[in-house]
Protein backbone atom coordinates (compact mmCIF):
# COMPACT_ATOMS: atom_id res chain seq x y z
CA UNK A 1 0.00 0.00 0.00
CA UNK A 2 1.34 3.43 -0.98
CA UNK A 3 0.60 5.67 2.02
CA UNK A 4 0.59 9.43 2.54
CA UNK A 5 0.48 10.61 6.16
CA UNK A 6 -1.10 14.06 6.44
CA UNK A 7 -0.52 15.89 9.72
CA UNK A 8 -3.05 18.64 10.36
CA UNK A 9 -2.62 20.94 13.37
CA UNK A 10 -5.46 22.32 15.41
CA UNK A 11 -4.69 25.94 14.58
CA UNK A 12 -4.89 25.42 10.81
CA UNK A 13 -7.85 23.02 11.02
CA UNK A 14 -10.32 25.82 11.71
CA UNK A 15 -9.18 27.69 8.56
CA UNK A 16 -9.08 24.81 6.06
CA UNK A 17 -11.28 25.16 2.97
CA UNK A 18 -13.68 22.35 2.12
CA UNK A 19 -11.58 21.66 -1.00
CA UNK A 20 -8.85 20.34 1.32
CA UNK A 21 -11.06 17.37 2.26
CA UNK A 22 -12.21 16.95 -1.34
CA UNK A 23 -8.58 16.64 -2.43
CA UNK A 24 -7.88 14.01 0.22
CA UNK A 25 -10.74 11.88 -1.11
CA UNK A 26 -9.54 12.42 -4.70
CA UNK A 27 -6.01 11.37 -3.76
CA UNK A 28 -7.42 8.08 -2.50
CA UNK A 29 -10.02 7.58 -5.24
CA UNK A 30 -7.59 8.23 -8.10
CA UNK A 31 -4.96 5.93 -6.64
CA UNK A 32 -2.23 8.47 -5.93
CA UNK A 33 -1.92 7.43 -2.27
CA UNK A 34 -3.83 5.92 0.62
CA UNK A 35 -4.23 8.92 2.97
CA UNK A 36 -3.81 8.71 6.74
CA UNK A 37 -4.65 11.84 8.73
CA UNK A 38 -3.04 12.62 12.09
CA UNK A 39 -4.41 15.71 13.83
CA UNK A 40 -3.71 18.00 16.75
CA UNK A 41 -6.13 20.34 18.47
CA UNK A 42 -4.27 22.90 20.59
CA UNK A 43 -6.70 25.84 20.34
CA UNK A 44 -9.74 23.66 21.09
CA UNK A 45 -7.92 22.09 24.06
CA UNK A 46 -7.09 25.56 25.42
CA UNK A 47 -10.71 26.70 25.08
CA UNK A 48 -12.04 23.59 26.82
CA UNK A 49 -9.49 23.89 29.63
CA UNK A 50 -10.53 27.48 30.20
CA UNK A 51 -14.22 26.56 30.08
CA UNK A 52 -13.81 23.74 32.61
CA UNK A 53 -11.47 25.76 34.86
CA UNK A 54 -8.58 23.30 34.56
CA UNK A 55 -5.21 25.05 34.83
CA UNK A 56 -2.41 24.22 32.41
CA UNK A 57 1.10 25.46 31.65
CA UNK A 58 3.80 24.96 29.04
CA UNK A 59 7.46 23.94 29.12
CA UNK A 60 9.43 24.53 25.90
CA UNK A 61 6.19 24.73 23.93
CA UNK A 62 4.77 21.44 25.29
CA UNK A 63 1.66 21.41 27.45
CA UNK A 64 2.25 20.03 30.95
CA UNK A 65 -0.34 17.24 31.16
CA UNK A 66 -1.81 16.28 34.52
CA UNK A 67 -4.58 13.67 34.84
CA UNK A 68 -7.16 16.50 34.74
CA UNK A 69 -5.57 18.06 31.66
CA UNK A 70 -5.30 14.65 29.98
CA UNK A 71 -9.05 14.06 30.37
CA UNK A 72 -9.76 17.35 28.58
CA UNK A 73 -7.12 16.67 25.91
CA UNK A 74 -8.65 13.29 25.14
CA UNK A 75 -12.16 14.75 25.02
CA UNK A 76 -11.04 17.46 22.59
CA UNK A 77 -8.88 15.29 20.33
CA UNK A 78 -10.58 11.90 20.25
CA UNK A 79 -14.04 13.41 20.61
CA UNK A 80 -14.81 16.77 19.01
CA UNK A 81 -11.82 17.23 16.69
CA UNK A 82 -11.62 13.68 15.39
CA UNK A 83 -15.32 13.44 14.64
CA UNK A 84 -15.38 16.80 12.84
CA UNK A 85 -12.65 15.63 10.47
CA UNK A 86 -14.47 12.33 9.82
CA UNK A 87 -17.69 14.28 9.12
CA UNK A 88 -15.89 16.63 6.71
CA UNK A 89 -14.43 13.68 4.81
CA UNK A 90 -17.90 12.13 4.58
CA UNK A 91 -19.32 15.38 3.18
CA UNK A 92 -16.47 15.37 0.63
CA UNK A 93 -17.40 11.88 -0.54
CA UNK A 94 -14.83 9.93 1.47
CA UNK A 95 -15.07 7.34 4.23
CA UNK A 96 -13.14 8.52 7.26
CA UNK A 97 -12.62 6.22 10.23
CA UNK A 98 -11.83 7.99 13.49
CA UNK A 99 -9.58 6.37 16.07
CA UNK A 100 -6.96 7.30 18.64
CA UNK A 101 -3.56 5.78 19.20
CA UNK A 102 -5.14 3.67 21.93
CA UNK A 103 -7.48 1.85 19.54
CA UNK A 104 -6.05 -1.45 18.39
CA UNK A 105 -2.87 -0.57 20.33
CA UNK A 106 -1.90 1.58 17.35
CA UNK A 107 0.55 3.70 19.38
CA UNK A 108 2.48 2.44 22.40
CA UNK A 109 3.83 5.28 24.53
CA UNK A 110 6.71 5.90 26.89
CA UNK A 111 7.08 8.99 29.12
CA UNK A 112 8.79 11.97 27.51
CA UNK A 113 11.64 13.76 29.20
CA UNK A 114 12.31 13.73 32.94
CA UNK A 115 8.68 13.61 34.07
CA UNK A 116 8.26 17.37 34.49
CA UNK A 117 5.76 17.37 31.59
CA UNK A 118 3.47 14.92 33.37
CA UNK A 119 1.63 12.56 31.02
CA UNK A 120 3.31 13.72 27.83
CA UNK A 121 4.73 10.80 25.93
CA UNK A 122 6.83 9.69 23.00
CA UNK A 123 5.96 6.86 20.63
CA UNK A 124 7.80 3.62 21.40
CA UNK A 125 5.99 1.39 18.90
CA UNK A 126 3.45 1.64 16.09
CA UNK A 127 1.25 -1.37 15.28
CA UNK A 128 0.43 -0.50 11.69
CA UNK A 129 -1.84 -3.52 11.15
CA UNK A 130 -4.85 -1.50 12.33
CA UNK A 131 -4.18 1.07 9.59
CA UNK A 132 -3.57 -1.64 6.98
CA UNK A 133 -6.91 -3.26 7.88
CA UNK A 134 -8.81 0.02 7.58
CA UNK A 135 -7.07 0.91 4.30
CA UNK A 136 -7.93 -2.51 2.85
CA UNK A 137 -11.60 -1.62 3.42
CA UNK A 138 -11.07 1.77 1.70
CA UNK A 139 -11.40 3.83 4.85
CA UNK A 140 -9.29 6.94 5.48
CA UNK A 141 -7.87 6.55 9.02
CA UNK A 142 -8.12 9.73 11.12
CA UNK A 143 -5.84 9.41 14.16
CA UNK A 144 -5.86 11.48 17.35
CA UNK A 145 -2.46 11.39 19.12
CA UNK A 146 -3.44 9.81 22.43
CA UNK A 147 -1.41 6.69 23.29
CA UNK A 148 -1.07 4.19 26.11
CA UNK A 149 1.86 2.41 27.76
CA UNK A 150 2.09 -1.24 28.76
CA UNK A 151 0.38 -0.54 32.12
CA UNK A 152 -2.65 1.14 30.55
CA UNK A 153 -1.58 4.69 31.43
CA UNK A 154 -2.62 7.18 28.73
CA UNK A 155 -0.29 9.83 27.31
CA UNK A 156 -0.65 13.02 25.30
CA UNK A 157 1.60 12.77 22.20
CA UNK A 158 2.69 15.76 20.15
CA UNK A 159 0.84 15.38 16.84
CA UNK A 160 3.97 16.07 14.76
CA UNK A 161 5.79 13.28 16.60
CA UNK A 162 2.83 10.90 16.20
CA UNK A 163 2.55 11.62 12.47
CA UNK A 164 6.27 11.06 11.91
CA UNK A 165 6.19 7.79 13.87
CA UNK A 166 3.23 6.49 11.87
CA UNK A 167 4.89 7.51 8.60
CA UNK A 168 8.04 5.63 9.65
CA UNK A 169 6.06 2.46 10.37
CA UNK A 170 4.19 2.68 7.05
CA UNK A 171 7.24 3.87 5.03
CA UNK A 172 4.88 6.60 3.90
CA UNK A 173 5.40 10.03 2.44
CA UNK A 174 4.74 12.68 5.08
CA UNK A 175 3.34 16.18 4.82
CA UNK A 176 2.70 18.75 7.53
CA UNK A 177 -0.22 21.05 6.80
CA UNK A 178 0.33 24.66 7.84
CA UNK A 179 -1.30 28.03 7.17
CA UNK A 180 1.82 29.37 5.41
CA UNK A 181 3.42 28.17 2.14
CA UNK A 182 6.40 26.53 3.86
CA UNK A 183 9.59 27.81 5.48
CA UNK A 184 9.85 31.51 4.71
CA UNK A 185 13.19 33.31 4.33
CA UNK A 186 14.13 36.90 3.53
CA UNK A 187 15.21 37.34 -0.09
CA UNK A 188 15.96 40.79 -1.46
CA UNK A 189 13.87 42.39 1.27
CA UNK A 190 10.85 40.17 0.67
CA UNK A 191 9.68 36.89 2.14
CA UNK A 192 10.15 33.91 -0.16
CA UNK A 193 9.44 30.19 0.22
CA UNK A 194 12.48 27.99 0.74
CA UNK A 195 11.48 25.10 -1.54
CA UNK A 196 14.21 22.74 -0.28
CA UNK A 197 15.82 22.69 3.17
CA UNK A 198 18.52 20.23 4.29
CA UNK A 199 19.18 19.33 7.91
CA UNK A 200 22.28 21.49 8.45
CA UNK A 201 20.50 24.48 6.90
CA UNK A 202 17.46 23.87 9.11
CA UNK A 203 19.54 23.94 12.30
CA UNK A 204 21.14 27.21 11.18
CA UNK A 205 17.69 28.71 10.54
CA UNK A 206 16.49 27.59 13.98
CA UNK A 207 19.51 29.24 15.64
CA UNK A 208 18.88 32.40 13.62
CA UNK A 209 15.24 32.48 14.72
CA UNK A 210 13.91 32.12 11.15
CA UNK A 211 12.37 28.76 12.02
CA UNK A 212 10.58 29.17 15.35
CA UNK A 213 7.54 28.21 17.39
CA UNK A 214 5.42 25.40 16.03
CA UNK A 215 7.60 25.06 12.94
CA UNK A 216 10.48 23.61 15.00
CA UNK A 217 8.78 20.31 15.97
CA UNK A 218 7.57 19.96 12.37
CA UNK A 219 11.02 20.17 10.81
CA UNK A 220 12.68 18.05 13.50
CA UNK A 221 9.98 15.37 13.24
CA UNK A 222 10.41 15.42 9.45
CA UNK A 223 14.17 14.94 9.73
CA UNK A 224 13.78 12.07 12.18
CA UNK A 225 11.27 10.42 9.85
CA UNK A 226 13.64 10.76 6.87
CA UNK A 227 16.40 9.13 8.92
CA UNK A 228 14.02 6.21 9.46
CA UNK A 229 13.26 5.46 5.78
CA UNK A 230 10.36 7.84 5.16
CA UNK A 231 10.85 8.61 1.44
CA UNK A 232 9.73 12.25 1.45
CA UNK A 233 8.63 14.95 3.89
CA UNK A 234 7.26 18.41 3.18
CA UNK A 235 5.48 21.38 4.73
CA UNK A 236 2.45 22.56 2.75
CA UNK A 237 -0.04 25.40 2.90
CA UNK A 238 -3.44 23.84 3.60
CA UNK A 239 -5.18 27.12 2.74
CA UNK A 240 -4.01 26.74 -0.87
CA UNK A 241 -6.71 24.52 -2.40
CA UNK A 242 -4.23 22.91 -4.82
CA UNK A 243 -1.18 22.29 -2.62
CA UNK A 244 -2.05 18.80 -1.38
CA UNK A 245 -2.99 17.53 -4.84
CA UNK A 246 0.16 19.08 -6.32
CA UNK A 247 2.27 17.27 -3.71
CA UNK A 248 0.49 13.99 -4.48
CA UNK A 249 1.33 14.47 -8.17
CA UNK A 250 5.00 15.03 -7.37
CA UNK A 251 5.08 18.75 -8.20
CA UNK A 252 7.37 21.22 -6.39
CA UNK A 253 5.21 22.78 -3.70
CA UNK A 254 5.81 24.08 -0.19
CA UNK A 255 9.12 23.22 1.50
CA UNK A 256 10.69 19.81 0.94
CA UNK A 257 12.72 18.70 3.97
CA UNK A 258 15.87 16.74 3.16
CA UNK A 259 18.82 15.09 4.82
CA UNK A 260 22.20 16.57 3.97
CA UNK A 261 23.06 13.52 1.84
CA UNK A 262 19.95 14.07 -0.28
CA UNK A 263 20.91 17.66 -0.95
CA UNK A 264 24.41 16.68 -2.04
CA UNK A 265 26.20 17.74 1.13
CA UNK A 266 29.11 15.71 2.50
Amino acid sequence: MNYLVIKCGGSVFEKLPFSFYQNITKIQRHGYFQPVIVHGGGPLISRLLEKTGVKSSFIDGLRVTTEEVLDVVEMALSGTMNKQIVANLYKAGGSGFGLSGIDGSLLTAVPAGDGSLGYVGNVAFVDDTVIDNLAAKEFIPVVSPIAMDSTGQKYNINADVAAASIAEALKAKLCFISDIPGILIDKDGEQAVLHQAASNEIEQLIIAGVIKGGMIPKVRSALRALENQVPEAAILNGLDPDSLMAFAKGEEIGTKIMLNTEAGYV
